[in-house]
């Protein structure tokens, strides 16, 4: 492995790191709140702190790796932006690496409120997340993969069209900014607005590291139902990878062949 690729993997992993641990950080106090019972169970400060989490990831790992911090953006720039092939594993391992010692990280310092609280999912999205519990009544029967009243093809579906969205948006920035040094906060505010707009049959993913290395770490520690099904598969982990390339798609398509041509140096 050379010394230029192990300097990207190390900023994938810290990157990831820092994005599970603010943002699986955030979903944990709001969903543990005893200082507010019910009303803590807030979707905007979650949306806020999934947002700022994406804002402080990328500012961090961005001068070394990109910050690509989700598998989706790593194949999405490799099937359309040339990002090589053969660093698209190694920087997906690397992420959910991240992902997995950020939930670590999370569970201690919240350990005590989860032990307490039985160990619920602050994890991961889909069905026994805390935010299906607040929002739709409780854990759906076993064997139904569903929040509510949203079925697991609504919820695929939703999750392709918000990383189609993430994805347009940070090519649409990438374009106009020329390596602006708001990068980190278009970024947020484009999770920030999915979230808003589209979280709500999934709990929007839109990132297969952000899910799966926390729900591994959540069936470690004694979370229950995390993988019950075939949810966590298709939802959080199929649909990114399918629309993460599909917005890059649909931006070269509709948006890209209208720019005006780069100055000329």
């Amino acid at each position: 492995m050379n010394s230029k690729l192990t300097k990207e993997l190390m900023s994938e992993f810290f990157g990831t790191f820092i994005l599970i641990l603010l943002g699986d950080g955030v979903v944990a106090n709001v969903g543990l709140a005893p200082r507010l019972a019910a009303n803590g169970y807030n979707w905007d400060t979650i949306i806020l702190g999934w947002g700022f989490a994406v804002m402080v990831a990328v500012y961090i790992a961005g001068g070394v790796s990109g910050a690509h911090i989700n598998p989706a953006v790593t194949l999405a720039l490799a099937v359309k932006r040339g990002f090589p092939w053969a660093k698209v594993g190694p920087y997906m391992i690397a992420q959910v690496l991240g992902a997995f010692v950020g939930a670590l990280a999370v569970f201690l310092c919240y350990r005590d409120g989860l032990v307490s609280a039985g160990l619920p999912n602050v994890w991961c999205t889909g069905p026994g997340s805390v935010f299906g519990q607040a929002f739709w009544g409780g854990v759906p029967p076993a064997g139904v993969a569903a929040l509510g009243p949203y079925s697991m093809l609504t919820a695929l579906i939703t999750e392709i069209f918000g990383t189609m969205v993430l994805l347009a948006g940070i090519m649409g920035w990438s374009d106009s900014s020329q390596g602006s040094w708001a990068g980190g906060l278009i970024v947020g505010f484009i999770v920030c607005s999915v979230g808003l707009s589209l979280g709500g049959p999934s709990g929007y993913a839109i990132n297969p590291a952000r899910d799966f290395g926390p729900r591994l770490l959540g069936l470690v520690t004694g979370t229950q139902g995390l993988f019950s099904d075939l949810y966590w598969l298709i939802v959080p982990i199929i649909g990114p990878l399918i629309g993460g390339p599909l917005g890059v798609v649909l931006y070269d398509v509709f948006i890209k062949p209208g720019l005006p041509a780069p100055a000329a140096k």
